[in-house]
C-alpha cells in the first residue's frame, strides 16, 4: 500500500485554548492511538492534501520529532462551515497485529453485458479488510470481463490472500444494470 508522510511536533498542552491556539498558527491537533502511550501533536493543516483529496487509502509514516511512526488515519473531524481539518486521530500499525481498515474497489475487463447496453453499476466502492498491515492490498481488484446483463459479483466471491473481508458475504459489490433500451425487446 502507498505511504505518505508527514511531520510534526509534539503538543505540551491538551484542551480546548491550546487547540484552537494552535489552529490560529495554521496547525491540526493529532492523537495517535494503539500501544503503550497515546501521542499527541500537531501537523501542519497543508500536510493533510495528499491524504484526503484522493480515493485511495495510505499508511502514514509519521516523524514526530525525529521519532517515526507507522500509522494509519482513524478518524478525521472537520469544521461544520469551513470544511477546515480540525482534528485527526491516527492508529499505530504494528506488524504481528491485524488491522481492519476500508480499501477501494476497482474494476478491470469490459463486460459483455455493457457491451450489449448495460449499465456497471459499482455498488460498494470500499470494502472493509482484516489483516496484518503487509498483507493489505493496495485496492480490491474485480474482473468483470464474464458478467451478462443482470449478473454481479457479490462480496463471497472475492478471495484476497491472507485478508478476511469484514462486508455482509452476501452484499453485490458490482452488477450490470439493464437500461430501459436493454429491457424492451
Amino acid at each position: 500500500m502507498k505511504t505518505v508522510s508527514m511531520s510534526g511536533s509534539l503538543r505540551e498542552n491538551v484542551g480546548k485554548k491550546d487547540a484552537k491556539a494552535i489552529r490560529r498558527q495554521g496547525l491540526v491537533p493529532c492523537v495517535v492511538y494503539g500501544g503503550e502511550e497515546q501521542v499527541r501533536f500537531a501537523v501542519d493543516a497543508k500536510e493533510f492534501k495528499p491524504l484526503l483529496f484522493t480515493p485511495d487509502t495510505h499508511f502514514v509514516e509519521l516523524n514526530i520529532e525525529g521519532k517515526q511512526i507507522k500509522t494509519i488515519l482513524q478518524e478525521i473531524q472537520y469544521h461544520p462551515v469551513t470544511d477546515e481539518v480540525m482534528h485527526a486521530d491516527f492508529l499505530r500499525l504494528f506488524d504481528d497485529k491485524p488491522i481492519s481498515i476500508a480499501i477501494p474497489v476497482k474494476t478491470n475487463g469490459v463486460a459483455p453485458g455493457v457491451l450489449q447496453g448495460g449499465k456497471l453499476n459499482l455498488k460498494l466502492r470500499k470494502l472493509k479488510l482484516k489483516g496484518l498491515p503487509n498483507d493489505i492490498p493496495q485496492y480490491v481488484d474485480i474482473n468483470i470481463s464474464n458478467l451478462e446483463i443482470g449478473q454481479g459479483v457479490k462480496v463471497e466471491e472475492i478471495n484476497i490472500e491472507n485478508v478476511e473481508c469484514l462486508n455482509v458475504k452476501s452484499s453485490i459489490v458490482a452488477w450490470i444494470k439493464p437500461t430501459r433500451q436493454t429491457t424492451k425487446k
